[in-house]
């Protein structure tokens, strides 16, 4: 990380999530957690806030955030699609609603949409078997999909944001 990066972002909101924390090593984990809640992301000016305030090299911060999935490092959509790669997905079908997915947004592998609308992930299990194959979209669930069901959420949701 490099202190002369501007990554834009008002990094006088952070002051709110430290204030709950004691400037301590153990709490890293929950101050980046709720650091991307924040942002959505873990923007390289918000780590090094929190490498100062917890003490940790920057590096140590860096190699934290990185290695757990579940923080990102850039920003995502306004929509975050979850799409089940798990077992019970993977034998109901989620590969073709996988393609299906990817050629609809013009992704050829997980990221985010050029209009900034819609980021796709895949993940290991989003817990809803019974509902293979199966995504979630800024926490709401959709089951039993078909590729051309999934497209259509899409759709719909792209429908709604054009129709604003």
């Amino acid at each position: 990380m490099s202190e002369g990066n501007q990554d834009s972002v008002d990094l006088s909101l952070l002051d709110g999530i430290m204030d709950g924390y004691d400037a301590d090593r153990d709490n890293l984990i929950s101050i980046l957690w709720s650091t991307q809640n924040l942002y959505g992301y873990l923007p390289e000016s918000a780590l090094l806030r929190i490498a100062r305030f917890t003490g940790f090299p920057p590096a140590a911060v860096m190699g934290v955030s990185s290695f757990y999935t579940q923080f990102r490092m850039t920003p995502v959509g306004k929509y975050l699609i979850l799409l089940c790669k798990g077992t019970a997905c993977h034998v109901s079908g989620v590969g073709a609603v996988e393609a299906a997915l990817r050629a609809y947004l013009e992704l050829p592998q997980d990221g985010t949409t050029e209009d900034g609308l819609f980021t796709l992930e895949g993940v290991a299990c989003i817990g809803c078997c019974c509902l293979a194959p199966a995504m979630m979209i800024n926490g709401k669930t959709y089951g039993h999909l078909t590729p051309g069901y999934a497209v259509g959420i899409l759709r719909e949701l792209r429908a709604k944001e054009e129709a604003k």
